[in-house]
């Protein structure tokens, strides 16, 4: 016997709060207060770790160092996002195209990603050196979209 599904359209909203722990508290509050970009350096292996973690995902030992990274960087890899689709942080559908990059900060060894000023594939390269633009004091919020985008740097 063979019944046909029902299926209802729903669309369902969920609002949480996330709990960013002690890590990645003190890298947002850093980010929101003085636009300032943290890691922390392994015990062993002195990579240091952007976003901020208590345990060196490479090696498995625990960070001790706090570092102050960025605010520039290099692109170590990049895409243009030319497909529409709705921002899962805003909710708002994005505007395309736009940038979006994996970010070597200055003095980290792992990337951040991110969105990029440029969206033209033609003026974007890896190796390309980036800079953070800030929100203005009192719009942070301690977020990664307290970063508008990176821009790049002209040498």
């Amino acid at each position: 016997m063979s019944e046909e599904t029902l299926r209802l359209e729903y669309q369902a909203n969920f609002e949480y709060r996330y709990a960013a722990g002690r890590h990645g508290s003190r890298f947002m509050t850093a980010l929101r207060d003085h636009c300032q970009l943290l890691g922390t350096r392994c015990s062993v292996c002195q990579r240091v770790l952007v976003p901020p973690r208590p345990i060196c995902g490479i090696c498995a030992a625990p960070t001790n160092e706090w570092v102050e990274v960025g605010p520039t960087g290099t692109i170590t890899g990049y895409t243009v996002v030319e497909t529409p689709f709705i921002d899962p942080m805003t909710g708002v559908q994005r505007p395309i195209p736009y940038g979006f990059a994996f970010i070597r900060l200055t003095g980290a060894d792992t990337n951040l990603y991110h969105f990029l000023q440029e969206n033209r594939h033609d003026r974007l390269s890896v190796g390309m050196k980036v800079e953070a633009v800030f929100k203005p004091d009192g719009e942070r919020v301690g977020s990664l979209s307290d970063i508008i985008h990176f821009r790049s740097v002209e040498e």
